[in-house]
């Protein structure tokens, strides 16, 4: 197999079956601040970041009223979110804090900084920032599972107590 896909491909956007459009778009839209760019109907509906056509499809097609996937189950772990500054990051960590929103974990990976949560619809959400790649902690020996799930934090040590200054503040446990 020599095939590689091209290094400048990029996933586009991801399509989510929800059990309520309006449920999904109080988290996607309200909490994380997606803006709606087209409806089809009343079943479907795309979301954007800064105006591209679409990050995030919602539907109820075959979904309308149905429970969540078990979360033993084959298919969707988390879709991640990349904010452009860590900034940005504990902006929407401190409206996820502030709406007592559920948050199941946090992590520091070295690379990144990221927060974990799930949608209305239990579909695995991670919103991260990534560091400069050259504060990476990259040596001779590469990153190990146990290294990175070793990195835990306080979920309550998100952000600074400053309001005009929302950086967040990662506490190893």
């Amino acid at each position: 197999m020599d095939y590689k896909i091209p290094a400048e491909t990029k996933i586009g956007h991801v399509h989510l079956k929800v059990a309520d459009i309006e449920r999904a778009l109080s988290f996607y839209r309200d909490l994380l601040g997606f803006e709606v760019t087209q409806w089809y109907g009343s079943s479907a509906v795309f979301l954007s970041a800064g105006g591209y056509h679409h990050h995030i499809g919602l539907n109820t097609w075959y979904s309308k009223g149905a429970p969540a996937a078990p979360s033993r189950s084959a298919g969707l772990f988390h879709l991640a979110i990349l904010y452009p500054t860590r900034k940005d990051l504990a902006v929407v960590v401190k409206r996820l804090m502030d709406a007592d929103y559920p948050l199941t974990g946090a992590s520091d990976h070295g690379v990144s900084q990221a927060i974990y949560l799930n949608d209305p619809d239990q579909n695995g959400v991670e919103l991260y920032w990534d560091r400069p790649k050259e504060e990476w902690p990259l040596d001779e020996n590469p990153i190990s599972y146990d290294w990175i799930h070793s990195r835990g934090i306080s979920p309550r040590g998100f952000y600074r107590s400053k309001p005009e200054l929302p950086v967040i503040n990662f506490y190893l446990t």
